[in-house]
């Protein structure tokens, strides 16, 4: 049902450098590059997701409530993730652990403050 989501940016080069630190960990390429935003995704025809500059001009913020969930593959995957976002600046909006039986995730925010998760459901 989703095709992209994107989320604001105020230093584009910075955000290019930590996303495709992070995102090349699960094997996401850019897909779609410009001197306003950039598409990252890890195979045709799957969600992507995206940076941005404001088209409207004015700073970019963080969305009180607004998060971005990405599938992992594992715990494990969801572990190193985790780790390798806080690794690269980002910071810690609650440990990679269970969270119920069967939903595993480590929540955290990017350099601008973006609110993401990498979860593993099963």
């Amino acid at each position: 049902m989703i095709s992209y989501a994107t989320l604001g940016t105020r230093d584009l080069p910075r955000a290019k450098a930590f996303y495709d630190a992070l995102l090349g960990e699960i094997g996401a390429q850019r897909y779609m590059d410009s001197e306003r935003f950039v598409l990252w995704g890890v195979q045709p025809g799957k969600p992507l997701l995206g940076i941005a500059l404001p088209y409207d001009g004015k700073p970019a913020t963080a969305g009180n409530g607004t998060m971005i969930a990405l599938t992992c593959k594992d715990k494990a995957e969801v572990d190193r993730l985790y780790q390798k976002a806080l690794a690269l600046g980002g910071s810690d909006e609650g440990p990679a652990g269970a969270r119920s039986a069967n939903f595993y995730a480590g929540y955290w925010r990017d350099l601008d403050g973006n609110k993401l998760a990498f979860v593993h459901v099963g």
